[in-house]
């Protein structure tokens, strides 16, 4: 992931820092043409950031494991350390809140944002209306998914 953030980052540079080039080919070589070591990626996210103001953004990240969520966060934190302009927005469910607060200490502003019933019943309506195959659904179907993923959600 992180690589793939690495190379979003650089695509979007008008001109790729010299350094990152010479790092990226000198761990080619080392890595026999193998990916570079995420504390590479960080360094070269380190200074690709200190280039230009960045943004990051990272979605679903309570769906990450554990541990990776780890490495991910003190990533960002070593960026971030480094860099000022840089700003991460992520989002994942609240039990991860304090584990971000605490991997980048204290530099995270916290929005809770939930969905609205009528909102997600709009959406089911429009993604229903959508079927490719409209006669495999009943009208009790129809009512139980409109009725259960609004529940579902709301505890979410």
């Amino acid at each position: 992931m992180s690589g793939a953030v690495l190379n979003q980052v650089v695509s979007g540079m008008e001109e790729v820092p010299e350094a990152i080039v010479q790092d990226y080919a000198d761990q080619k070589e080392v890595l026999s043409g193998r990916r570079p070591l995420l504390s590479d990626i960080v360094r070269m996210l380190q200074t690709a950031a200190s280039k230009k103001r960045t943004f990051l953004c990272l979605d679903a990240l309570d769906e990450c494991v554990a541990g990776d969520r780890v490495k991910i966060l003190n990533s960002l934190g070593q960026i971030l350390q480094s860099s000022s302009s840089t700003r991460i927005f992520v989002t994942g469910r609240p039990h991860i809140r304090a584990e971000i607060e605490n991997r980048l200490s204290g530099r995270v502003t916290t929005i809770f944002i939930t969905p609205r019933r009528d909102d997600v019943i709009i959406f089911l309506r429009s993604r229903l209306a959508e079927d490719t195959t409209p006669d495999a659904m009943d009208s009790s179907l129809e009512a139980d998914i409109l009725k259960k993923i609004p529940e579902d959600i709301s505890e979410m």
